[in-house]
């Protein structure tokens, strides 16, 4: 049996009560004609008595979020989708039934209200009810308001309260659909197509991580949940799709930290006839008109540092960044010298260790977090970039970028590799890696190897963290204040 606290029986008493007055407790539709912030904004400017000559009616529900009983007549606050708004109900306004039924309310009932909007002696725009209706009786108090949930495990376990009581939650999970929209928006201007592609195969490849591993009971055939989008999507440049990008969930079998969730949402886009200079155009283009449409301007403050995503970022060869912090020109130095210079400055080496792996090693320890302004880092080792094309003057390099935006990637892209006999060597290489250890490297794909037989267009990819993105732009410090529900280690 479950057992109830002192305030969850009193709203279990007061439902029977509701029942009892011929109403169902937990409601039927209603008509809303208006939301809380909407009447502010429309009639902040006029004055009481203007108010009362217009007589303008309008229906809102929401959530009581407070209470001041003062006999015949109340004050309540009523909280829907845009925010608050202050309602008077007295029993000179609504029938004696009507007001009866009011005083069974409790914080977090549901309710509409039928009124006329006017203004109070402090100039507070407040709805007068003329009709009340009950919608939903809430069994379960809301936590005190001026702490909500303080513990922040449960405010993402229980992310529903966490929405009722935090209005900067509230302010992210409808920020990050329109984040979403610019960008589809933005991509279908310049002619891309939102395609969708399988989240399970049975071919590990299109990033560098671990998988997460199912089985089919039906074909008895062990499957993974997709690490990344870019080789069906790559596909379809074959098939003639010329541009072509999706947004959707990814997983990969990795910790959890600030930045990461085993689960989360990218966006693959791919334009054939374009390169590595065409991506980094279009990435700037994204994430500049997000941040341009969700907030209004271009200036960012993120975990203390105030930035610019206005179009100009930094474009950096990863070897000249090197040699910034460190001295060292890696366009001079060979496999032999790389693996020298990785010991003396106690560099751990991995078995699988080769000349480009030691040169990006040296890259996230002495670069990556102190790049702050949004900067292009290009020409990764080809050891770490199986799918890019190779740089023409040094095929120890690809055409390919990262973005860093205060020490985090942000975005991913290539000038893809189209050339199915180097791809081929690329995949054989990855399976000696996985055999010495490297449990994030390709699998061969040898569909893939065929699309491209029948020939791929020069192309550029590229891929972007959505979560990431909207950290950025609404100033949330964890992946886990971005996404609605995000993984829980479960309760004992």
């Amino acid at each position: 049996m479950r057992e109830f606290t002192e305030q969850e029986l009193v709203r279990r008493e007061k439902l029977e009560k509701i029942k009892e007055m011929g109403i169902d407790p937990f409601g039927h539709s209603y008509e809303v004609t208006a939301f809380s912030q909407d009447i502010k904004n429309a009639y902040q400017d006029l004055s009481h008595d203007e108010l009362e000559k217009l007589n303008k009616t309008v229906k809102i529900a929401g959530r009581i979020m407070f209470i001041r009983k003062m006999g015949k007549a109340s004050f309540f606050s009523l909280k829907d989708k845009l925010g608050n708004i202050q309602v008077y109900i007295s029993i000179n306004d609504v029938k004696e039934e009507s007001y009866s039924l009011f005083k069974t309310a409790d914080l977090g009932d549901i309710v509409g209200v039928e009124g006329t909007v006017m203004k109070t002696g402090t100039g507070e725009i407040t709805i007068k009810c003329l009709k009340y209706t009950h919608l939903v009786k809430a069994l379960k108090p809301l936590p005190e308001k001026f702490h909500g949930l303080s513990d922040i495990e449960e405010r993402y376990r229980r992310r529903y309260v966490d929405l009722i009581m935090n209005d900067e939650a509230r302010k992210v999970a409808f920020a990050r659909p329109k984040i979403i929209r610019s960008i589809q928006h933005y991509l279908d201007n310049l002619g891309y197509v939102e395609v969708e592609t399988p989240i399970l195969g049975t071919v590990l490849g299109g990033a560098a991580a671990k998988p997460f591993i199912t089985h089919h009971n039906s074909q008895n055939i062990d499957m993974y949940l997709r690490i990344a989008t870019e080789l069906n999507l790559k596909r379809l440049l074959v098939g003639g799709m010329d541009a072509v990008y999706e947004i959707g969930r990814i997983f990969r079998n990795e910790g959890m930290d600030r930045k990461h969730n085993p689960e989360f949402t990218s966006i693959e886009l791919y334009k054939s006839f374009s390169d590595l200079e065409g991506m980094m155009d279009i990435t700037e283009g994204i994430i500049s008109n997000a941040a341009m449409e969700l907030n209004g301007t271009y200036e960012v403050d993120f975990l203390g540092h105030h930035i610019s995503l206005a179009p100009g970022f930094k474009r950096c060869h990863m070897v000249d960044l090197i040699k910034e912090k460190t001295g060292i020109d890696f366009f001079k130095v060979n496999e032999e010298e790389a693996f020298k210079l990785a010991k003396e400055h106690h560099i751990e080496i991995e078995e699988h260790f080769k000349y480009g792996h030691i040169v990006n090693a040296f890259f996230e320890k002495y670069v990556e977090e102190t790049i702050i302004e949004p900067t292009f880092v290009y020409g990764h080792p080809v050891e770490i970039s199986p799918l890019a094309k190779k740089n023409q003057e040094d095929p120890r390099f690809t055409e390919r970028f990262e973005l860093f935006i205060i020490s985090s990637e942000y975005a991913n892209a290539f000038s893809e590799l189209n050339d199915p006999i180097d791809q081929y060597t690329r995949f054989e290489n990855q399976l000696k890696e996985k055999e010495l250890g490297n449990e994030e490297a390709n699998d061969m794909d040898i569909d893939f190897i065929e699309a491209l037989e029948y020939g791929m267009p020069p192309a550029g990819g590229m891929g972007m963290g959505i979560d990431r993105l909207v950290m950025l732009l609404t100033n949330s410090e964890t992946i886990r204040e971005v996404i609605l529900f995000p993984t829980m280690k479960p309760r004992d």
